[in-house]
């Protein structure tokens, strides 16, 4: 008899590629948390449905956000609350295509309310599923609009009053008010029984949406011990004690079986077509000619980080807009953390003959690294093969992988010697082209007037992108 395989989903990254840094196992859900519950539930379903290939999950703000590290799916990160705003655009343009909204209390009932009440009275094709732990988890603890009457936050220390600050808000019931939803159910997770039925009802939302039924929702009650101030037993039996009362569970609508699917006739259209229905025109770019001498990273996924300040984002700019004038397909994804100058930050390039499936490099061919922290971050999801191109005037350390192309240039020290510091940022770029042979010297400095106009700038910018280009082009790898 074979014994049991313990293994993540299928719905799952086996690594999480989206996470550098903490990749293998390690999650942001709090020990209790009923999130991880739900990832897994969804998770499993995708593998048995055998649709994980074409699920595309929206995650909005909160700790819903994190969904995107760990589905082994189409993603979309949004703003607060406009999630089903989203979903519809994504589930119209591809009916083919399964579509899940996965958001917070704090996200669906307060920014987004307005939101998931059109979606759902659209009957919109996708399966919402919404965890109501009656309170806001990442961001400290505050009133939600479920919050229970009496219940402290950091925004009702003394209870929530219900003559200042109204009632818990019944998100299923309100929207079964509405006439286009096809099922509503509100379930719990607050112990093993419960669990089996949210499972149920999660399976029954995903399979409305792969038989275009329409809209889909699964309020989940789940456990926030962080923010509720209890361990995890007992933030359960508070689920039980406090919450049924108020939210209770069932099945509010099914008409599942009678509904009749959607129509999905459409057709995507080509990039020229949308041009012309916007009016767009030509465009006033100048278009550059490829080069005759084969580049040696054709289609480059670029990764750039370093430190606010570094102008690590114009380096991401630049790259992106010579790119575009060869005629390339591009895409520019920045990330930075609230502090900015000062605080980490890096962005991601795609420069390829073909479509872009996703813009965030996670495996990249080509690393510049401007600082430590980010080669000793992001230096080993370069791909095998790839190149890593490091500041060496502040990276004293040595880089530790032996399968990569490794460049040091002194990045800031040829921008210190040029008199401004702040040309880094542009002698990057032009070691960039020095070393991957994609651009040509005189096409960068050609586009520098419309990347920074103002004469004295564009000089100084040239002569840092020129001093970049000659260094990697004289120096040798390591």
């Amino acid at each position: 008899m074979k014994g049991a395989v313990l293994r993540k989903p299928t719905g799952f990254m086996d690594v999480y590629k989206h996470k550098p840094g903490n990749e293998k196992d390690r999650t942001h859900y709090c020990p209790g948390c009923g999130h991880g519950i739900l990832h897994k539930l969804i998770a499993e379903a995708l593998e048995d449905f055998e649709i994980t290939d074409r699920t595309i999950l929206i995650s909005p703000v909160g700790c819903s956000v994190f969904a995107y590290y760990y589905f082994n799916t189409g993603n979309f990160q949004v703003a607060h609350g406009r999630a089903p705003a989203v979903a519809t655009a994504v589930s119209r343009a591809n009916p083919e295509d399964v579509v899940i909204s996965y958001q917070g209390d704090g996200d669906l009932a307060a920014i987004g309310g307005n939101h998931i009440v059109q979606a759902a009275n659209r009957g919109e094709n996708m399966a919402v599923f919404f965890v109501n732990n009656a309170i806001y988890g990442m961001t400290g603890g505050q009133m939600a609009p479920t919050t229970l009457e009496g219940m402290k936050t950091t925004t009702t220390p003394y209870g929530r009053n219900p003559m200042t600050d109204g009632y818990p808000m019944k998100v299923a019931e309100l929207l079964d008010s509405l006439y286009a939803p096809v099922f509503i159910a509100r379930t719990s997770l607050h112990d093993v029984p419960n669990i089996r039925k949210t499972r149920s009802a999660v399976r029954k939302a995903i399979q409305n949406t792969m038989d275009r039924k329409g809209f889909s929702l699964v309020e989940v009650l789940s456990m926030c011990p962080s923010n509720w101030k209890m361990d995890a037993v007992a933030s359960q039996k508070w689920i039980q004690d406090s919450m049924l009362p108020v939210f209770p569970l069932g099945t509010l609508r099914d008409r599942s079986a009678e509904a009749a699917p959607h129509e999905a006739g459409h057709s995507i259209l080509d990039a020229a077509e949308v041009g012309r229905i916007l009016e767009l025109g030509e465009g006033g770019a100048t278009a550059l000619g490829r080069r005759q001498i084969e580049p040696r990273y054709a289609n480059p996924a670029i990764r750039v980080a370093g430190f606010g300040g570094q102008g690590i984002l114009s380096i991401g700019q630049a790259l992106a807009s010579v790119g575009l004038e060869y005629g390339y397909n591009v895409s520019w994804l920045p990330s930075y953390g609230p502090e900015m100058r000062g605080g980490t930050a890096f962005c991601s390039v795609m420069i390829q003959e073909g479509v872009i499936g996703a813009p965030d490099a996670t495996q990249p061919t080509v690393l510049i690294a401007m600082n430590r922290p980010s080669m000793e971050r992001f230096e080993k999801i370069i791909l095998p093969g790839g190149c890593l191109l490091y500041n060496s005037t502040l990276i004293e350390v040595q880089p530790t992988r032996s399968d990569i192309e490794i460049w040091p240039v002194p990045i800031t020290g040829i921008a210190d010697e040029l008199g401004n510091t702040k040309v880094q940022s542009m002698v990057a770029v032009g070691a960039f082209a020095g070393v991957t042979g994609l651009f040509g010297l005189d096409d960068i400095i050609g586009l520098l007037p419309g990347l920074f106009p103002g004469k004295s700038i564009v000089e100084l910018n040239a002569k840092a992108v020129r001093a970049g280009f000659e260094f990697t082009s004289k120096a040798r790898r390591i």
